[in-house]
C-alpha cells in the first residue's frame, strides 16, 4: 500500500498542476486565429490547409469581440462592419462564451487556449482547433 502511495501522489500533483484553469485561457484568447482543422462528434475530421477568413478575438475584462477577416497580400486585412459581442462565463471548469445578436443567441465552450493553439467546442458538438495567423509569405 504504501508503494502505491509513494507512487501516485506524485503523479497526482503533477497531473493537477498541469490543468490549465479557464481563467488561465483569458490570456491566451486576443488575436488572428485561423481554423486548422474541425473534429466532428462523429470523429469526422476536416482539415484547413488555406483559410480566406481569420477569426480576430479581443477581449476585455468578461467582454469580447469575434470579427470575421480577410487577409490581403502586404499583411492587412479587410474587415468587415459585422462582429459578434460575447460574454465571457465560467461554468462547471469551463470558460464559456455566450453570444447574442438579433437574430439568435448561441454558447462555445474554449476547451484549452495557449500560445499556440485555442481549441473551441461549439453547442452541435463539432471542435474547432485554431492556430495563430501568419502572415502569407510569397
Amino acid at each position: 500500500m504504501r508503494r502505491v502511495l509513494y507512487y501516485t501522489l506524485p503523479l497526482l500533483f503533477i497531473i493537477s498542476c498541469a490543468t490549465q484553469s479557464p481563467k488561465d485561457h483569458l490570456q491566451y484568447i486576443d488575436g488572428y486565429w485561423e481554423i486548422e482543422r474541425v473534429v466532428l462528434p462523429d470523429g469526422t475530421e476536416k482539415k484547413y490547409t488555406f483559410n480566406q477568413s481569420i477569426d480576430f478575438f479581443e477581449v476585455k475584462d468578461s467582454t469580447g469581440i469575434r470579427k470575421k477577416v480577410q487577409p490581403k497580400l502586404d499583411g492587412s486585412f479587410i474587415a468587415s462592419n459585422d462582429s459578434e459581442m460575447f460574454i465571457l462565463k465560467t461554468e462547471n471548469d469551463s470558460l464559456r462564451m455566450y453570444y447574442k445578436t438579433s437574430l439568435s443567441t448561441w454558447k462555445e465552450t474554449i476547451i484549452s487556449a495557449k500560445e499556440n493553439q485555442i481549441v473551441i467546442r461549439n453547442e452541435a458538438g463539432n471542435t474547432y482547433f485554431y492556430r495563430p495567423y501568419k502572415k502569407i509569405q510569397l
